[in-house]
Protein backbone atom coordinates (compact mmCIF):
# COMPACT_ATOMS: atom_id res chain seq x y z
CA UNK A 1 0.00 0.00 0.00
CA UNK A 2 1.74 2.95 -0.93
CA UNK A 3 1.95 6.10 1.49
CA UNK A 4 1.34 9.33 0.78
CA UNK A 5 5.11 12.14 1.91
CA UNK A 6 3.89 15.63 2.61
CA UNK A 7 5.85 18.27 1.68
CA UNK A 8 7.90 20.26 3.32
CA UNK A 9 7.55 23.88 2.54
CA UNK A 10 10.18 25.58 4.99
CA UNK A 11 13.31 27.23 4.22
CA UNK A 12 16.43 24.69 4.58
CA UNK A 13 18.20 27.48 6.85
CA UNK A 14 15.26 27.91 9.17
CA UNK A 15 15.12 24.30 9.65
CA UNK A 16 18.87 24.32 10.58
CA UNK A 17 18.50 27.14 13.06
CA UNK A 18 15.53 25.25 14.98
CA UNK A 19 17.16 22.09 15.32
CA UNK A 20 20.36 23.72 16.96
CA UNK A 21 17.81 26.02 19.42
CA UNK A 22 16.21 22.56 20.18
CA UNK A 23 19.51 20.65 20.97
CA UNK A 24 20.79 23.89 23.31
CA UNK A 25 17.93 23.74 25.44
CA UNK A 26 17.60 19.77 25.63
CA UNK A 27 21.41 20.08 26.64
CA UNK A 28 20.66 22.84 29.21
CA UNK A 29 17.51 20.92 30.97
CA UNK A 30 19.78 17.93 31.61
CA UNK A 31 22.63 19.76 32.96
CA UNK A 32 19.70 21.43 35.66
CA UNK A 33 18.54 18.40 36.56
CA UNK A 34 21.56 16.80 37.36
CA UNK A 35 22.82 19.74 39.51
CA UNK A 36 20.07 19.55 41.73
CA UNK A 37 19.57 15.74 42.75
CA UNK A 38 23.33 16.71 43.69
CA UNK A 39 22.46 20.09 46.04
CA UNK A 40 22.38 19.43 49.89
CA UNK A 41 18.53 19.50 51.21
CA UNK A 42 18.39 23.05 53.14
CA UNK A 43 17.19 22.19 56.73
CA UNK A 44 13.68 23.94 57.55
CA UNK A 45 13.53 28.07 58.13
CA UNK A 46 12.66 29.29 61.38
CA UNK A 47 9.57 30.53 60.16
CA UNK A 48 8.30 27.71 58.53
CA UNK A 49 9.07 25.77 61.77
CA UNK A 50 6.89 28.32 63.61
CA UNK A 51 3.73 28.71 61.15
CA UNK A 52 3.81 24.24 61.58
CA UNK A 53 2.95 24.95 65.43
CA UNK A 54 -0.13 25.39 67.32
CA UNK A 55 -0.86 29.37 67.56
CA UNK A 56 -2.21 28.29 71.18
CA UNK A 57 0.66 28.34 73.66
CA UNK A 58 1.42 25.41 75.64
CA UNK A 59 0.25 27.33 79.03
CA UNK A 60 -3.22 27.58 77.06
CA UNK A 61 -3.04 24.19 75.51
CA UNK A 62 -2.22 22.62 78.55
CA UNK A 63 -5.23 24.66 80.57
CA UNK A 64 -7.65 23.49 78.37
CA UNK A 65 -6.82 19.75 78.37
CA UNK A 66 -7.22 20.02 82.34
CA UNK A 67 -10.22 21.80 82.02
CA UNK A 68 -11.48 18.97 80.23
CA UNK A 69 -9.94 16.23 82.55
CA UNK A 70 -12.41 18.35 85.40
CA UNK A 71 -15.51 16.87 86.24
CA UNK A 72 -18.69 19.55 85.35
CA UNK A 73 -20.55 21.73 87.08
CA UNK A 74 -23.19 23.44 86.24
CA UNK A 75 -24.60 25.99 88.70
CA UNK A 76 -27.93 28.24 88.52
CA UNK A 77 -30.28 29.29 91.30
CA UNK A 78 -33.75 31.32 91.17
CA UNK A 79 -32.40 34.89 92.48
CA UNK A 80 -31.09 36.08 89.20
CA UNK A 81 -27.00 35.57 88.36
CA UNK A 82 -26.03 38.65 90.04
CA UNK A 83 -27.23 37.41 93.67
CA UNK A 84 -24.83 37.14 96.24
CA UNK A 85 -25.23 33.15 97.18
CA UNK A 86 -24.97 32.20 93.61
CA UNK A 87 -21.62 34.71 93.21
CA UNK A 88 -20.31 32.99 96.35
CA UNK A 89 -20.89 29.67 95.57
CA UNK A 90 -19.58 29.74 91.74
CA UNK A 91 -16.29 32.03 93.59
CA UNK A 92 -15.81 29.40 95.90
CA UNK A 93 -16.19 26.19 93.27
CA UNK A 94 -13.50 27.83 90.77
CA UNK A 95 -11.01 28.83 93.57
CA UNK A 96 -11.47 25.10 94.54
CA UNK A 97 -9.67 23.94 91.10
CA UNK A 98 -11.49 20.51 91.46
CA UNK A 99 -14.15 21.86 88.67
CA UNK A 100 -15.31 23.12 85.30
CA UNK A 101 -17.58 25.67 86.25
CA UNK A 102 -20.56 26.57 84.23
CA UNK A 103 -23.09 28.90 84.70
CA UNK A 104 -26.70 29.54 83.74
CA UNK A 105 -29.02 31.50 85.62
CA UNK A 106 -32.06 34.23 85.51
CA UNK A 107 -31.02 37.34 84.71
CA UNK A 108 -33.69 38.57 87.30
CA UNK A 109 -35.23 37.18 90.43
CA UNK A 110 -37.38 34.07 89.53
CA UNK A 111 -38.36 33.20 93.12
CA UNK A 112 -41.38 31.51 93.66
CA UNK A 113 -41.68 30.93 90.14
CA UNK A 114 -42.14 27.20 90.36
CA UNK A 115 -41.42 24.81 88.03
CA UNK A 116 -42.81 27.46 85.44
CA UNK A 117 -41.31 27.24 81.35
CA UNK A 118 -41.26 29.58 78.54
CA UNK A 119 -43.21 28.76 75.64
CA UNK A 120 -43.95 30.81 72.49
CA UNK A 121 -41.52 33.40 73.28
CA UNK A 122 -38.13 33.76 72.28
CA UNK A 123 -35.62 33.67 74.89
CA UNK A 124 -31.87 35.19 75.45
CA UNK A 125 -28.98 34.14 76.32
CA UNK A 126 -25.66 36.84 77.01
CA UNK A 127 -22.46 35.83 78.67
CA UNK A 128 -21.17 37.23 81.51
CA UNK A 129 -18.02 37.39 83.44
CA UNK A 130 -18.59 35.30 86.79
CA UNK A 131 -15.75 34.50 88.83
CA UNK A 132 -13.77 32.84 86.12
CA UNK A 133 -16.72 30.34 85.38
CA UNK A 134 -18.15 30.27 81.70
CA UNK A 135 -21.67 31.97 82.42
CA UNK A 136 -24.20 32.37 80.70
CA UNK A 137 -27.75 34.90 82.33
CA UNK A 138 -30.87 33.81 80.42
CA UNK A 139 -33.98 35.25 80.17
CA UNK A 140 -36.09 32.75 81.59
CA UNK A 141 -37.30 30.74 84.86
CA UNK A 142 -34.75 28.19 86.84
CA UNK A 143 -36.51 25.56 84.60
CA UNK A 144 -35.47 27.40 81.48
CA UNK A 145 -32.14 28.00 82.14
CA UNK A 146 -31.32 24.24 83.61
CA UNK A 147 -33.49 22.98 80.31
CA UNK A 148 -31.10 25.08 77.75
CA UNK A 149 -28.53 24.13 79.19
CA UNK A 150 -28.37 20.88 79.50
CA UNK A 151 -30.00 20.48 75.59
CA UNK A 152 -26.65 21.06 74.16
CA UNK A 153 -28.01 24.07 72.08
CA UNK A 154 -25.94 26.32 74.73
CA UNK A 155 -23.16 24.74 75.75
CA UNK A 156 -20.92 22.29 73.92
CA UNK A 157 -21.10 19.36 76.45
CA UNK A 158 -22.82 16.43 76.70
CA UNK A 159 -24.37 16.80 80.02
CA UNK A 160 -22.40 17.87 83.49
CA UNK A 161 -21.78 15.60 86.38
CA UNK A 162 -23.55 17.38 88.65
CA UNK A 163 -26.28 20.33 88.94
CA UNK A 164 -26.33 22.69 91.81
CA UNK A 165 -28.94 25.72 91.99
CA UNK A 166 -28.00 27.82 95.43
CA UNK A 167 -27.40 29.20 97.22
CA UNK A 168 -30.56 30.61 97.60
CA UNK A 169 -32.25 32.94 100.20
CA UNK A 170 -35.23 31.36 101.83
CA UNK A 171 -36.63 27.94 103.45
CA UNK A 172 -37.81 25.33 100.57
CA UNK A 173 -39.00 22.96 103.53
CA UNK A 174 -42.64 21.16 102.98
CA UNK A 175 -45.11 22.42 100.37
CA UNK A 176 -42.95 25.52 100.02
CA UNK A 177 -40.74 22.81 97.50
CA UNK A 178 -43.64 23.49 94.89
CA UNK A 179 -43.46 26.96 94.82
CA UNK A 180 -39.21 27.19 94.58
CA UNK A 181 -37.47 28.20 91.61
CA UNK A 182 -34.53 26.70 93.22
CA UNK A 183 -36.13 23.51 93.80
CA UNK A 184 -37.43 23.33 90.15
CA UNK A 185 -33.78 23.90 88.88
CA UNK A 186 -32.54 20.96 90.47
CA UNK A 187 -35.48 18.79 89.42
CA UNK A 188 -35.50 19.55 86.10
CA UNK A 189 -31.95 18.21 85.97
CA UNK A 190 -33.30 15.37 87.60
CA UNK A 191 -35.86 14.40 84.85
CA UNK A 192 -33.24 15.14 82.30
CA UNK A 193 -30.83 12.26 84.04
CA UNK A 194 -28.45 14.41 85.97
CA UNK A 195 -27.66 14.30 89.73
CA UNK A 196 -28.77 17.51 91.31
CA UNK A 197 -28.24 19.41 94.60
CA UNK A 198 -30.78 22.11 95.97
CA UNK A 199 -29.18 24.30 98.27
CA UNK A 200 -30.92 26.89 100.79
CA UNK A 201 -30.33 29.35 103.89
CA UNK A 202 -32.86 29.76 106.13
CA UNK A 203 -32.75 33.34 105.78
CA UNK A 204 -34.52 35.46 107.91
CA UNK A 205 -35.92 39.20 106.77
CA UNK A 206 -33.55 41.58 108.35
CA UNK A 207 -32.13 39.30 110.42
CA UNK A 208 -29.49 38.31 108.80
CA UNK A 209 -26.53 39.37 106.56
CA UNK A 210 -24.73 38.57 103.18
CA UNK A 211 -21.83 36.88 105.35
CA UNK A 212 -24.19 34.20 106.48
CA UNK A 213 -24.54 32.64 102.38
CA UNK A 214 -20.56 32.43 102.28
CA UNK A 215 -20.60 30.74 105.65
CA UNK A 216 -23.49 28.35 103.71
CA UNK A 217 -20.93 27.63 101.03
CA UNK A 218 -18.56 26.80 103.37
CA UNK A 219 -20.86 24.27 104.99
CA UNK A 220 -22.39 22.55 101.96
CA UNK A 221 -18.63 22.34 99.67
CA UNK A 222 -17.89 19.22 101.75
CA UNK A 223 -21.46 18.02 100.39
CA UNK A 224 -20.64 18.98 96.80
CA UNK A 225 -17.29 17.55 97.03
CA UNK A 226 -18.68 13.63 97.97
CA UNK A 227 -21.25 14.05 95.47
CA UNK A 228 -18.94 14.39 92.41
CA UNK A 229 -16.60 12.00 93.61
CA UNK A 230 -19.32 9.44 93.97
CA UNK A 231 -20.62 10.58 91.17
CA UNK A 232 -17.56 9.36 89.16
CA UNK A 233 -17.38 6.58 91.07
CA UNK A 234 -20.92 5.36 89.84
CA UNK A 235 -22.37 5.04 93.59
CA UNK A 236 -24.54 8.57 93.87
CA UNK A 237 -28.02 7.69 94.25
CA UNK A 238 -29.95 8.82 90.68
CA UNK A 239 -33.67 8.15 92.06
CA UNK A 240 -33.64 11.36 93.87
CA UNK A 241 -32.23 15.09 94.18
CA UNK A 242 -30.96 16.45 97.85
CA UNK A 243 -32.53 19.67 98.69
CA UNK A 244 -30.68 20.82 101.49
CA UNK A 245 -31.53 23.77 103.73
CA UNK A 246 -29.03 25.58 106.18
CA UNK A 247 -29.62 26.94 109.17
CA UNK A 248 -29.89 30.72 109.68
CA UNK A 249 -26.27 30.75 111.86
CA UNK A 250 -24.99 28.42 109.33
CA UNK A 251 -21.38 27.72 111.00
CA UNK A 252 -23.22 26.84 114.30
CA UNK A 253 -25.08 24.51 112.83
CA UNK A 254 -25.57 20.73 115.04
CA UNK A 255 -24.42 18.82 112.30
CA UNK A 256 -26.07 17.06 108.74
CA UNK A 257 -29.39 14.97 109.22
CA UNK A 258 -31.41 13.43 106.35
CA UNK A 259 -35.09 14.56 107.14
CA UNK A 260 -38.49 13.71 105.58
CA UNK A 261 -40.40 16.27 103.28
CA UNK A 262 -43.07 17.54 105.65
CA UNK A 263 -46.87 19.60 104.52
CA UNK A 264 -45.89 22.77 106.14
CA UNK A 265 -45.45 25.86 103.80
CA UNK A 266 -45.78 29.56 104.31
CA UNK A 267 -49.00 31.50 104.93
CA UNK A 268 -49.69 32.63 101.72
CA UNK A 269 -51.45 36.41 102.56
CA UNK A 270 -53.01 38.58 100.32
CA UNK A 271 -53.19 42.31 101.14
CA UNK A 272 -55.39 44.55 98.88
CA UNK A 273 -53.48 47.79 97.83
CA UNK A 274 -53.63 51.31 96.47
CA UNK A 275 -52.10 52.45 93.25
CA UNK A 276 -51.31 55.77 94.94
CA UNK A 277 -49.54 53.44 97.27
CA UNK A 278 -48.24 51.26 95.18
CA UNK A 279 -47.20 52.88 92.28
CA UNK A 280 -45.71 49.93 90.52
CA UNK A 281 -49.01 48.21 90.70
CA UNK A 282 -50.59 50.97 88.58
CA UNK A 283 -47.88 50.78 85.86
CA UNK A 284 -48.19 47.21 85.15
CA UNK A 285 -52.22 47.80 84.67
CA UNK A 286 -51.14 51.33 82.30
CA UNK A 287 -48.76 48.62 80.36
CA UNK A 288 -51.23 45.58 80.04
CA UNK A 289 -54.03 47.70 78.68
CA UNK A 290 -51.86 49.04 76.06
CA UNK A 291 -50.61 45.60 75.00
CA UNK A 292 -53.48 44.97 72.62
CA UNK A 293 -52.68 48.11 70.92
CA UNK A 294 -49.26 47.67 70.82
CA UNK A 295 -49.68 44.06 69.31
CA UNK A 296 -52.18 45.60 66.66
CA UNK A 297 -49.30 47.92 65.52
CA UNK A 298 -46.89 45.41 65.34
CA UNK A 299 -48.82 42.43 63.77
CA UNK A 300 -50.91 41.77 60.89
CA UNK A 301 -52.78 39.25 62.89
CA UNK A 302 -56.58 40.04 62.41
CA UNK A 303 -57.09 38.84 65.93
CA UNK A 304 -54.62 41.19 67.34
CA UNK A 305 -56.42 43.95 65.80
CA UNK A 306 -59.47 42.67 67.11
CA UNK A 307 -58.32 42.45 70.25
CA UNK A 308 -57.35 46.13 70.08
CA UNK A 309 -60.59 47.05 69.20
CA UNK A 310 -62.16 45.45 71.95
CA UNK A 311 -59.55 47.22 74.34
CA UNK A 312 -60.47 50.60 72.69
CA UNK A 313 -64.55 50.02 73.24
CA UNK A 314 -63.50 48.67 77.27
CA UNK A 315 -61.90 52.10 78.04
CA UNK A 316 -64.94 54.36 77.17
CA UNK A 317 -66.43 52.40 80.20
CA UNK A 318 -65.81 53.97 83.54
CA UNK A 319 -62.79 52.78 85.48
CA UNK A 320 -63.29 52.89 89.42
CA UNK A 321 -60.44 51.73 91.68
CA UNK A 322 -61.42 49.95 95.09
CA UNK A 323 -59.30 48.34 97.68
CA UNK A 324 -62.49 46.96 99.36
CA UNK A 325 -64.29 43.85 99.06
CA UNK A 326 -65.24 43.19 95.45
CA UNK A 327 -69.44 44.03 95.56
CA UNK A 328 -71.56 44.52 92.81
CA UNK A 329 -71.16 47.46 90.14
CA UNK A 330 -72.48 48.60 87.25
CA UNK A 331 -71.81 47.32 83.73
CA UNK A 332 -70.38 50.62 82.35
CA UNK A 333 -68.39 50.47 85.24
CA UNK A 334 -64.33 48.53 85.12
CA UNK A 335 -63.55 48.30 88.76
CA UNK A 336 -59.64 47.63 89.10
CA UNK A 337 -58.66 45.96 92.26
CA UNK A 338 -54.27 45.63 93.41
CA UNK A 339 -53.29 43.51 95.11
CA UNK A 340 -50.04 42.02 96.53
CA UNK A 341 -48.78 38.47 97.74
CA UNK A 342 -46.69 38.17 100.98
CA UNK A 343 -45.76 35.07 103.01
CA UNK A 344 -45.96 34.44 106.42
CA UNK A 345 -43.88 31.57 108.65
CA UNK A 346 -45.95 29.93 110.74
CA UNK A 347 -45.24 27.83 113.95
CA UNK A 348 -46.44 24.46 114.19
CA UNK A 349 -46.26 22.60 117.57
CA UNK A 350 -45.96 19.13 118.20
CA UNK A 351 -43.98 18.63 115.38
CA UNK A 352 -41.89 15.17 114.09
CA UNK A 353 -38.22 15.94 114.74
CA UNK A 354 -37.44 13.92 111.71
CA UNK A 355 -39.24 16.31 109.38
CA UNK A 356 -37.80 18.90 107.59
CA UNK A 357 -38.79 22.38 108.96
CA UNK A 358 -38.46 20.87 112.60
CA UNK A 359 -34.63 19.92 111.99
CA UNK A 360 -33.86 23.31 110.20
CA UNK A 361 -35.83 25.27 113.35
CA UNK A 362 -33.51 22.52 115.57
CA UNK A 363 -30.36 24.35 113.82
CA UNK A 364 -29.65 20.72 112.17
CA UNK A 365 -28.62 20.84 107.95
CA UNK A 366 -31.70 19.01 106.59
CA UNK A 367 -31.38 16.96 103.76
CA UNK A 368 -34.14 15.72 102.73
CA UNK A 369 -34.83 13.25 99.46
CA UNK A 370 -36.61 14.17 96.82
CA UNK A 371 -38.09 12.12 94.27
CA UNK A 372 -39.96 11.94 91.04
CA UNK A 373 -41.90 8.99 92.52
CA UNK A 374 -42.54 9.47 95.96
CA UNK A 375 -44.48 5.98 96.43
CA UNK A 376 -41.16 4.98 97.15
CA UNK A 377 -39.99 7.38 100.20
CA UNK A 378 -39.39 4.86 102.57
CA UNK A 379 -36.37 2.80 100.25
CA UNK A 380 -35.72 6.57 99.17
CA UNK A 381 -35.20 7.67 102.75
CA UNK A 382 -32.98 4.95 103.48
CA UNK A 383 -30.95 5.34 100.48
CA UNK A 384 -30.03 9.11 101.53
CA UNK A 385 -29.23 7.93 104.72
CA UNK A 386 -26.66 5.41 103.89
CA UNK A 387 -25.20 7.53 100.96
CA UNK A 388 -24.34 10.63 103.45
CA UNK A 389 -23.26 8.52 106.15
CA UNK A 390 -20.45 7.24 103.84
CA UNK A 391 -19.38 10.53 101.73
CA UNK A 392 -19.07 12.54 105.38
CA UNK A 393 -16.85 9.76 106.28
CA UNK A 394 -14.77 9.30 103.44
CA UNK A 395 -14.61 13.75 103.30
CA UNK A 396 -13.42 13.58 107.20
Amino acid sequence: MATSVKKNFMPPSLISNLQQVLITRKNNSVEGHSNKIHEPTEAPSSSSSSSATSPCSGADVSKKENDCLKPVVLVTNEEGIQSPGLTFLVEALVCDGRFDVHVCAPQSDGSMSGHSVTIRETLTACSVEKCGATAYEVSGTPADCVSLALSGALFSWPKPDLVVSGVNKGSSCGNNMFYSGAVAGAREALICGVPSLCISLNWKKDMRYESDLKDAVIVCLPLIHAAVRDIERGTFPKSFLLNIQIPSCPLMNKGFKVSKQSLWRSFLSWRAVSANRDPSAGHFMSNQQSLGIKLAQLSRDASAAGAARRLNIHRKNVEIESVGVAGKFSSQETVKKYFRLELEDKDQKNADEDLDYKALEDGFVAITPLSLNPANWIEIQSSASNWLAVALANEQ
